[in-house]
């Protein structure tokens, strides 16, 4: 079991938590984390893309021009793929890109991403995201006090309506709650704010 600092709003340490080396010392498999983060972007990719074949493009299925006599090859009709306009072959349908991934290395990677994230540093641990306030103005303050200027992922519970409020406006700050965290969101942001009960609930999860 590892310590580590506990911080307020004011950037003041306010003490310290435990964590669990399973979650947060685990090893760095980067190749891990590779496939969990290719597994994420093929689950969320629309997969809309569709042409027409033959059948499908609009014109008349008559033969163009009579077999014999014209002095020109012999064709069919218009819709044919050779013709411009004409039906595409072998081109993309709607597809879903999604495939199973096991639930177990899902979390081995989520472990990964987060011992990573505390080794470099770029990890830091809250008391608590009780705002008083819903107002972004005065959350980029209590961000600036804390010397995170780069994109920031806070992870929290699902109690902390001001600071959903709060956050939605930054371009650079995206909040989730810690029963939905992700891969490809840790490894997107520079740095991870976590409050002390998310840090609870991801370990009772990934413990596991």
């Amino acid at each position: 079991m590892a310590n580590v600092k506990v911080y307020s709003f004011e950037n003041k340490e306010v003490g310290e938590l435990e964590l669990a080396d399973k979650v947060f010392k685990a090893p760095v498999n980067r190749h891990l984390m590779w496939e969990a983060v290719n597994h994420f972007l093929a689950v969320r990719r629309d997969g809309t893309a569709s042409t027409k074949v033959r059948s499908e493009v609009a014109g008349s299925g008559a033969k163009m021009w009579k077999q014999k006599g014209t002095g020109r090859a012999r064709v069919g009709d218009g819709q044919t793929p050779k013709w411009r306009g004409g039906g595409t072959v072998h081109g993309p349908k709607p597809r879903s890109y999604a495939y199973p991934f096991p639930k177990k290395k899902r979390r081995g990677a989520i472990r990964s991403a987060l011992s990573l994230k505390l080794n470099e540093g770029s990890l830091k641990i809250i008391d608590s995201f009780g705002l008083e306030s819903h107002k972004t103005r005065h959350f980029i303050e209590q961000l600036n006090n804390l010397g995170l200027n780069k994109k920031v992922l806070l992870v929290g519970t699902r109690d902390d309506s001001n600071l959903v409020a709060a956050s939605r406006n930054i371009p650079s700050v995206k909040f989730t709650p810690s029963l939905s965290i992700n891969i490809h969101d840790l490894l997107k942001y520079d740095n991870v704010l976590i409050s002390e009960a998310a840090v609870k609930e991801i370990q009772e999860v990934l413990s596991k």
